[in-house]
């Protein structure tokens, strides 16, 4: 029995509970937040400095989800103007080398990916 199927069995929920985690930590803003936070501590507007493309309201989105999963801390310090600072967990930082794994592995088919991309869509016209 493959690893997958005997860890759905275990679960007993057909793979429910990998695939909504997977769906919330493959999502490209979430990995690019983790690994903008690779970094240490950022306050919000530093990670949105750092995140291309992601607007403020869905890197709002992805923090709180991040939160709320375990893998990002949020911390408030009493000041004025109010500081807030987000940083990955113990946990979080797990996440960090089978992510680097994943986009090494990317890198290194990309070629071959795209290649059979081309080969189908030329078939396909």
């Amino acid at each position: 029995m493959e690893q997958y199927e005997h860890t759905c069995m275990i679960r007993g929920d057909g793979g429910k509970a990998i695939r909504a985690i997977l769906d919330r930590i493959c999502d490209k803003w979430t990995m690019l937040t983790v690994a903008t936070l690779e970094q240490g501590r950022m306050r919000f507007s530093h990670l949105h400095q750092h995140i291309p493309g992601i607007s403020q309201r869905m890197l709002t989105l992805t923090l709180r989800n991040l939160e709320r999963d375990g893998l990002v801390s949020r911390t408030v310090y009493a000041e004025v103007p109010p500081r807030v600072e987000y940083a990955l967990t113990p946990q979080g930082e797990s996440l960090i080398p089978p992510a680097l794994a994943l986009a090494r592995w990317a890198v290194e088919h990309n070629g071959e990916i795209q290649a059979s991309r081309d080969a189908y869509d030329a078939r396909s016209k």
